[in-house]
């Protein structure tokens, strides 16, 4: 015990009394806004005296504590010691786990607002108030959902989406991670197996390359390895796009990769009103579903009918409607196709725009209608167009609808290049006027 309480004290020492010393590798992400990196408490004694191999959850959530007992096969004298030390360290808590059931996870309910005043049936908010306000109805509604994600609880996350919520719910439903992608995700799969629902937040979008083997390896393939007797709801919420003028890593456009892997859904809403709605609705999904947020779009406001939710989630939406051409978008893009479907009006020109909503599955349905109305077809993304959704769609839509077609199926998109930093962006990112220029020359047929 001594050599593991030496080892114990070297850790702290190194690790937890310098977080300045020991942030993360990726310039300064380590803490935002001067947010520490210490924001829980970590019990250093524990984890080195526990073998991650045999380590197991033991109960769940009681009185707002977690209760973990570590299982050691090939050493009994070892396991007695730990599960003493844990009695000791939290009796109240021990005892209140004894009498839990284990029929299913249970969550330490927050304390009811108190006279809370109705909300407006129609509100006007920006994006990332919506997703707040989604992410808040879903952890009052399922005390099996559980947020996790850097920076996610004081300070609400960089994008402020999850402001407040661990205040209102609790560090044990809304909790801050290491900045550790994999263990993040990894952990989140192993909640779902226990019957929580957890909802994971990617800090950036190029940040979820550290956690893809988790997600393509593991989470994708998990239903089909346990032929569809385990659900796996796990949500990873992932900002999107560029247009915020950052440098390698904080803007990508990564939609193919989780599109192209089976077992994934993969979904992208365009205004406030489908982010809250949506948000919940993958939350409530069996399956795993990749989330993916506009950072474009975050701020903008929009109206919210909290009450009454018109698309379901997998569904595509004609969203202007016209008879010229057809141009589809989703995410942030959806703005700009609806920016130049204006200023082609102007010019007597009138484009349909359909938001594509749902990358996997697509809803093909109201494509189809519309270039068998319109016989023209552009697809708008910011990702590059090599091998990408907007390839795809094209794909689909050529085979579907090609004896309605007028004019080539035209990708307007980012470039194949890495996405370039700061105001380089502006040359990259597709506008309105790259969007007309090809609805120019597929009307040019």
């Amino acid at each position: 015990m001594s050599d593991v309480r030496s080892e114990a004290e070297y850790v702290e020492a190194e690790l937890i009394e310098s977080p300045g010393d020991q942030a993360g590798t990726r310039e300064g992400d380590g803490s935002v806004d001067g947010a520490s990196l210490d924001t829980q408490a970590i019990d250093v004694v524990e984890i080195v005296e526990s073998d991650p191999g045999s380590r197991v959850l033991e109960e769940h959530v009681a009185e707002q504590e977690w209760t973990r007992e570590f299982v050691i096969d090939d050493d009994e004298d070892a396991r007695q010691e730990t599960a003493q030390a844990d009695l000791q360290a939290s009796a109240e808590v021990g005892e209140a786990a004894a009498e839990a059931e284990h029929a299913g996870p249970a969550v330490a309910e927050s304390e009811p607002a108190a006279d809370a005043a109705p909300e407006p049936r129609i509100q006007s908010l920006p994006m990332v108030k919506a997703l707040n306000a989604g992410l808040r109805r879903a952890l009052a509604d399922d005390p099996r959902v559980i947020l996790m994600g850097e920076d996610i609880g004081p300070l609400g996350g960089v994008f402020r989406v999850t402001e407040g919520l661990q205040k209102e719910f609790g560090p044990q439903r809304v909790m801050d991670t290491p900045l550790a992608e994999a263990g993040i995700i990894g952990t989140a799969i192993g909640l779902a197996m226990r019957g929580y629902r957890p909802v994971v937040e990617i800090q950036f979008n190029g940040f979820v390359f550290p956690g893809f083997d988790q997600i393509t390896t593991q989470l994708a393939k998990m239903t089909n390895r346990h032929s569809g007797r385990i659900p796996f709801p796990v949500v990873i919420r992932i900002p999107h796009g560029g247009h915020i003028g950052a440098v390698e890593h904080h803007q990508e456009a990564p939609e193919a990769y989780f599109a192209h892997t089976a077992g994934l859904r993969v979904v992208a809403p365009s205004t406030p009103h489908d982010a809250y709605w949506m948000i919940q609705e993958a939350i409530r999904s069996d399956d795993p579903v990749v989330f993916f947020e506009p950072m474009s779009r975050y701020w903008p406001k929009g109206e919210v009918d909290v009450v009454e939710n018109p698309t379901p989630l997998h569904a595509s939406r004609v969203v202007r409607t016209g008879t010229d051409a057809t141009i589809v978008a989703w995410a942030g893009m959806v703005s700009v196709a609806l920016r130049a479907a204006e200023l082609a009006a102007e010019e007597g020109r009138s484009l349909e725009v359909v938001d594509l909503r749902s990358l996997s599955p697509v809803d093909y349905g109201p494509v189809i209608a519309s270039v068998q109305k319109t016989g023209r077809l552009i697809v708008a993304q910011e990702a590059p167009s090599n091998v990408s959704v907007g390839s795809e769609v094209a794909a689909t839509v050529a085979e579907k609808a090609f004896y309605s077609l007028e004019a080539p199926i035209l990708r307007v998109s980012g470039f194949d290049v890495p996405f370039p930093p700061a105001k380089l962006e502006e040359i990259y990112l597709p506008d309105a006027d790259r969007i007309l220029e090809a609805v120019d020359r597929a009307l040019a047929y």
